[in-house]
């Protein structure tokens, strides 16, 4: 029988962390981080840098033939002033790369949103909890822990019926993303079922998610560190953030996307490179933002407030972005045959539409993450795609 006192407590360092870029030591244990620190000192608003600070994609790995195990985190949870709290974020536990458990932590901070539009919060301190997994099955295998990918989670240490070592590296690919909410896992429930982390399994790499809610917007210093990130595989998912947040018009948007590909290509000059366009968004497709929550129905959803006809003066739609990438790397590919283009539509399009909606009008539902997650591994790992593995 497992007791606390028969359980080894093992302090989590770095190394026992992926799919990070930084880690910051707190007063409890070590909170990762999607951005080193010096671009988090860039950061010009706090939905960027909560966003950074939510570990999508990032998991424990370690080997064990522990049965048990709990791990101490200290969460930061988000509630909306006026709504009910949502669910406590998931831990997901695979084990030899199947999900084999689940489990939430109890207590944690709480981060109190009192204004939706400009993310004002005020934050109450609260406990330490655990996590806790059992009867997992024997003998020696490689664990990953995913951390839920919308709750700040701060690692404190691994308490197991038996040693723990950091899993070694398997020699797998990096594949180094950056995209929207949507690819941050917005409206997935568990974390290694977010669409990133469902097309890494598929192509057996290993992840780097650079998905922030509300916050894929061109800049200069998120280009910065991915071309200093080593990766083997890059792709960005550009495009409906500009639009949602009304932030650039056609002029500035164009040569924004050069100067990304342009930086990043200082450090990965033949990198297989994808730019992706959005996936189908009926709100956006012809409707410029902003965007803004709507409350009338009873239940948060989004809409357009843009006029159509601005697109003249250069307003930017979804439609109009799709033309715009298709036609960057079409331009640049002639001197750049390591630059792949891939259409949103061919993702999540009208027949994925009619048969997962978005739920509040922006993005997919976890049946919906499931379809970008397979479309994606089917069109740029597998057979003849731009992340395949290639042989002679």
């Amino acid at each position: 029988m497992t007791t606390e006192q028969n359980l080894i407590t093992t302090h989590i360092t770095a190394d026992f962390l992926r799919g990070h870029l930084d880690v910051e030591e707190t007063a409890h244990g070590l909170l990762p981080h999607r951005l080193p620190a010096w671009a988090r000192r860039r950061i010009p608003d706090d939905l960027l840098a909560v966003a950074e600070a939510q570990p999508s994609g990032v998991r424990l790995a370690f080997r064990t033939s522990a049965t048990t195990i709990r791990l101490d985190t200290l969460p930061t949870k988000r509630v909306y002033r006026g709504f009910p709290p949502p669910p406590d974020g998931i831990y997901d536990l695979l084990v030899d790369g199947r999900l084999t458990a689940q489990a939430t932590v109890d207590g944690g901070n709480l981060r109190t949103i009192t204004d939706m539009q400009t993310q004002t919060a005020e934050l109450t301190p609260g406990p330490v909890g655990t996590a806790h997994f059992t009867d997992l099955p024997t003998g020696g295998k490689d664990i990953e822990i995913w951390l839920p990918h919308a709750e700040i989670t701060e690692v404190i240490a691994l308490r197991t019926d038996a040693p723990v070592e950091s899993a070694p590296d398997k020699g797998r690919r990096v594949w180094l993303h950056h995209g929207s909410s949507i690819s941050h896992g917005s409206n997935a429930v568990f974390p290694s079922t977010i669409w990133p982390a469902l097309a890494a399994s598929a192509g057996d790499v290993e992840l780097i998610n650079l998905g922030f809610g509300g916050s894929a917007l061109v800049d200069p210093f998120i280009a910065r560190a991915m071309r200093d990130t080593p990766a083997d595989l890059i792709s960005l998912k550009l495009g409906i953030n500009v639009v949602n947040s009304d932030a650039m018009r056609l002029r500035a948007f164009v040569p924004a996307i050069h100067g990304f590909l342009d930086t990043i290509r200082e450090g990965h000059p033949t990198t297989p490179l994808l730019l992706v366009s959005p996936i189908l968004c009926p709100t956006h497709e012809n409707t410029p933002g902003p965007l803004m929550p709507d409350l009338s129905g009873g239940t948060l959803k989004f809409k357009a407030t843009g006029d159509p006809a601005e697109t003249a003066a250069g307003r930017l739609t979804l439609t109009i972005v799709r033309d715009v990438l298709a036609d960057t790397v079409k331009q640049r590919s002639v001197e750049d045959p390591n630059l792949h283009y891939l259409d949103g539509l061919d993702l999540y399009g009208e027949s994925d539409h009619d048969e997962f909606p978005l739920p509040d009008a922006v993005h997919p539902s976890p049946e919906g993450h499931r379809r970008i997650g397979e479309n994606f591994a089917k069109l740029v790992f597998a057979n003849n795609g731009p992340f395949a593995i290639t042989t002679g």
